[in-house]
């Protein structure tokens, strides 16, 4: 612990970046500018982010969220969710005749471009993920053939491929930067040819966020991530903030979660929140702790985000038609 916790003093280290990336802003403004545009229902594919005040938030305007297309009326809207899909369930939805709106994020699209481009060229594909995940289920969905998933460093010995000199890999866009380095060290011992991506796979995001917390951790005897449990990368911030020093670690939905007995003898407490976290969530968490004493924010900023990205075209082709009817 630095020298600057030896006074008694409790204090809040906050982690800039946190909360909301590009590609998260992106989907749920989507979702909120469909049912200005067509009014409710507007069906979601999956939870269009993983975090359940967002989706509950979108409930309440009208957004069904749904797990399959199947279970969506035929020629209804459908919204597809940051995390992407499969070209399988663009077919269900083109049989069932959906107007269908494609939120994936442009990093995971670019993710999906390079799998299909490997495919394209017969390699066997190494896929860095977590099984189940739906953004490993719409990547993997690009090529089945030729892609198979490995979770850790110890799966690799279990890769099998056709040729050991026409491998490549890629990754989820939200895993934790050094563990998936891990992966691709012990692929690449395999696989001494191994073909890289032509970029990072792991997002912007995912990595300034992780930074962010290894910067304030090595001062913090506890850190608090606000984000829900079924965010890969809020848990993967877990994960960094105690492999970077901190005491210990917690992953909470929101504010009333926080356990008064985890601020024990603690004097720093180091907040930051996943990438698909609204800020409101983090100012009710500092609020909740400014009333337990620990009233001091110290903001820990190791990068400045400006990226934004467009609507899907969909939407906007339909904005655009309504803004010009309006102007006649």
């Amino acid at each position: 612990m630095s020298a600057t916790t030896a006074t008694n003093q409790r204090r809040v280290l906050l982690a800039n970046p946190r909360g909301y990336c590009a590609g998260v802003d992106r989907a749920v403004i989507t979702v909120e500018k469909a049912l200005e545009q067509y009014g409710a229902p507007v069906y979601v594919r999956k939870q269009i982010v993983h975090n359940t005040h967002v989706v509950r938030t979108l409930e309440e305007r009208g957004a069904v969220f749904v797990e399959e297309t199947d279970e969506v009326p035929e020629g209804a809207i459908v919204v597809f969710s940051a995390h992407g899909v499969s070209p399988a369930v663009h077919e269900q939805a083109d049989q069932r005749q959906l107007k269908t709106i494609d939120a994936t994020c442009p990093l995971v699209t670019k993710v999906h471009k390079e799998a299909q481009r490997f495919a394209k060229g017969d390699r066997d594909i190494v896929l860095i993920g977590h099984i189940g995940h739906e953004e490993v289920e719409g990547t993997s969905g690009q090529a089945p053939e030729h892609i198979q998933i490995v979770e850790s460093p110890e799966e690799v010995d279990k890769v099998q491929v056709r040729d050991p000199d026409n491998v490549s890999w890629l990754s989820q866009t939200t895993l934790s930067v050094d563990e998936t380095n891990q992966t691709v060290d012990a692929l690449r011992e395999r696989f001494p040819n191994l073909l890289d991506p032509p970029s990072d796979d792991i997002c912007y995001a995912t990595s300034n966020r992780q930074d962010s917390v290894k910067a304030m951790a090595p001062e913090c005897e506890l850190v608090i991530v606000v984000g829900s449990d079924n965010s890969s990368n809020s848990v993967r911030l877990v994960e960094v903030a105690l492999e970077a020093g901190a005491d210990a670690s917690y992953l909470i939905d929101n504010a009333t979660l926080l356990d008064e007995s985890w601020l024990e003898g603690v004097t720093t407490v180091g907040v930051t929140s996943g990438a698909s976290v609204p800020e409101i969530l983090v100012r009710e968490l500092l609020d909740k702790l400014s009333g337990l004493g620990y009233g001091s924010v110290t903001p820990v900023t190791t990068a400045e985000e400006n990226l934004t990205f467009s609507l899907p075209k969909e939407l906007r082709r339909d904005l655009r038609a309504e803004q010009a009817e309006a102007q006649k």
